[in-house]
């Protein structure tokens, strides 16, 4: 654990101390090398379940794909981010890259915290390295708002999670997750008891957003710089899904009363979020709804507590992180050409910039669910295990993905056929370093065909 967290925290006295010149390859490379490394988590093997133990960190099979997805989307942040800071004045860009840096190290810790007391703070500490990101490097003056949307709308769902924690901890004595889950069930069918479960999910509901809880997010999006979007859609939403799987099998048996509102509201808004997205004419906007729709699946199948829910959850988790950090790339490679997210302002792009398309094209099938992604495999598997739940949601789901697939269709078609309007006379080429971007968001994406293993969770 320590060969990824030390260099990871080395990482901002190198950014602070590296020549001017240099902050961007060397902050590129170290954060690769880091990357890498954090692959070699995937090959433990997870028959007793956590690994590299010590008093307060640990992986285990659920952990292990999320850090590796964050460690792998450090340098793709540095990456996406080289051409619009360069104006910027030094001491300003090495803080862009401590805050993303903080980021991450924040996110290890949460992922691989062990007490659940760490896990709450360090859920609470990114969100201001986020708030700073929107607040001082977004696009409009709206960022301003939409900063205290996100501060607000968190710390609302948070604040009754720390005194669920903290009741826990006077009842259990411990807070461990070692311990927890194999201890006697706590909760009884009381009202007292009933808030106490809601307190303990309400923060991860608003964070994955559950819809109804959502609207921080597409404003949170739609005004963050391409870094912040790009971890919000990858990792930041995942840590609500994370926190529901690691919480549930402590609040049993309460469970299979208090789910069913929060399930049909999550399915609802698969095809209410869904709806949204065809109206919209931001193209940030429309892939910040369609990762609330992509994750209100998720809370679906985490709530009914099946192996096939969680699985499917899952793989949907990661896969979703690599695609949506795709689109948010796609959509900024656009913003920094024709400066408009206005779709019908900035369509026909397949002229201009062709192979740019192609990239278009990977990541609008993986948003749809195109067999073989594993975006399919999580898809069909949280549909199915929700059909074996209760036949009545395969209305929702059936329509809910019928509406993706339009959604996706009508993105990919705006953005790049059509005739070139008037107003774009010359454009800048297509970048490799816009290619080596999106080939490290796409080719792990398609990888994962061959072993979808590494991301199946528990069911391994």
């Amino acid at each position: 654990m320590l060969k990824i967290l030390m260099p990871s925290i080395m990482l901002i006295p190198t950014i602070w101390l590296t020549p001017a010149q240099f902050i961007w390859p060397t902050a590129l490379a170290h954060s690769l090398i880091i990357a890498f490394a954090s692959l070699s988590w995937l090959n433990f093997s997870f028959d007793t379940s956590w690994t590299t133990l010590n008093h307060y960190m640990a992986l285990d099979s659920i952990s292990t794909p999320l850090l590796v997805l964050t460690c792998w989307l450090l340098p793709l942040m540095v990456l996406a981010s080289q051409n619009h800071m360069t104006n910027e004045p030094v001491n300003r860009q090495r803080l862009y890259a401590s805050l993303l840096t903080a980021l991450q190290i924040f996110l290890i810790l949460a992922f691989s915290a062990t007490e659940l007391m760490l896990f709450y703070v360090m859920f609470e500490a990114t969100l201001v390295p986020t708030l700073i990101l929107i607040t001082r490097w977004g696009n409009q003056a709206e960022r301003l708002n939409a900063g205290t949307y996100f501060l607000f709308y968190t710390l609302a769902g948070s604040l009754p999670l720390l005194v669920a924690l903290l009741t826990l901890q006077s009842t259990t004595g411990t807070l461990s997750l070692l311990i927890l889950p194999h201890s006697p069930p706590v909760l009884t069918c009381s009202t007292a008891n009933k808030l106490w479960w809601i307190s303990c999910l309400l923060a991860f509901l608003v964070k994955m957003p559950l819809y109804g809880m959502h609207l921080w997010l597409p404003k949170a999006h739609v005004e963050a710089p391409v870094a912040g979007s790009m971890v919000l859609a990858a990792v930041l939403l995942k840590l609500g899904g994370y926190g529901m799987i690691r919480m549930l099998p402590i609040l049993e048996p309460l469970t299979k009363e208090m789910n069913f509102p929060f399930i049909v509201l999550a399915l609802w808004g698969v095809v209410m979020t869904g709806s949204i997205c065809l109206r919209q004419t931001d193209l940030k906007s429309l892939i910040a709804y369609s990762s609330v729709g992509h994750m209100s699946l998720v809370a679906g199948g985490i709530l009914i507590q099946t192996p096939w829910g969680l699985t499917g959850a899952f793989i949907l988790m990661i896969a979703h992180g690599l695609t949506s950090s795709a689109l948010f790339c796609l959509a900024n490679t656009n913003y920094e050409r024709t400066h408009t997210r206005t779709m019908v302002l900035a369509r026909g792009m397949q002229m201009v910039l062709p192979l740019m398309t192609a990239w278009w094209f990977i990541a609008s099938l993986a948003n749809l669910a195109l067999p073989p992604l594993p975006n399919l495999m999580g898809e069909l598997m949280i549909i199915t295990a929700l059909f074996n739940w209760s036949w009545f949601t395969i209305a929702l789901t059936g329509i809910g993905t019928l509406i993706t697939v339009g959604y996706t269709l009508y993105m990919f078609l705006t953005t790049q056929r059509g005739p070139l309007p008037q107003h774009i006379l010359a454009l800048d080429p297509s970048h490799t370093r816009e290619h080596l971007l999106l080939a490290l968001h796409l080719l792990p994406l398609i990888l994962l065909i061959s072993s979808p293993e590494l991301i199946w969770g528990w069911t391994t």
